[in-house]
């Protein structure tokens, strides 16, 4: 497979991103490391690589308020955008703010290396026509969503769903409903 050009790779895990840079580097890539926003920008100013993986958590940063900033910093560039706290709320906000692609942590180097180099005609966040979600799932990926709109902010967040802060706090905490496969 020819891979044109390198990579920007941007995690505050060093141990998954130096596995991730391993696998990508073996596939052809050659991958630079970024564990924050002030030095994925740097990166991506100095090298204007055309592809970026990126975290959704950066410690305290937010992976999606980096999604523009890195547009703006290297205007055409592929960004993948990575979670362990996946939620079709943040797929659709990634993809608004410019991201092209969107992948739920687990995943292995070939699935990264299909949505970078694919067409971008996936459906993000689909679910069979048959079943709906769960209601808790629903609930979870609306706080996702209302936390986004409130950069993080868990008190404005609280506010704008009608919970106490604490409580907001004790649903953050717990992991997404997992859906049922046949």
């Amino acid at each position: 497979m020819n891979v044109p050009g390198p990579l920007l790779l941007v995690d505050d895990d060093a141990v998954f991103a130096a596995v991730l840079a391993r696998a990508l580097g073996a596939r052809g890539f050659s991958v630079t490391g970024a564990s924050d926003g002030a030095s994925a920008l740097a990166i991506a100013r100095a090298q204007e690589p055309p592809y970026a993986v990126l975290d959704l958590k950066l410690g305290a940063e937010n992976g999606l308020a980096l999604i523009p900033q890195l547009l703006a910093a290297r205007p055409g560039l592929r960004i993948l955008l990575l979670t362990g706290y996946a939620s079709i709320a943040t797929a659709v906000e990634a993809i608004k703010r410019g991201a092209h692609d969107y992948l739920a942590k687990p995943v292995d180097a070939d699935q990264v290396v299909q949505a970078l180099l694919g067409d971008g005609n996936r459906e993000v966040g689909s679910t069979p026509p048959e079943r709906a979600p769960p209601l808790k799932r629903l609930e979870w990926e609306h706080i996702q969503r209302v936390m986004a709109e409130s950069d993080g902010n868990v008190s404005e967040a609280a506010r704008r769903l009608g919970l106490h802060r604490r409580t907001l706090q004790r649903k953050l905490a717990k992991r997404p409903v997992r859906e049922a496969h046949d």
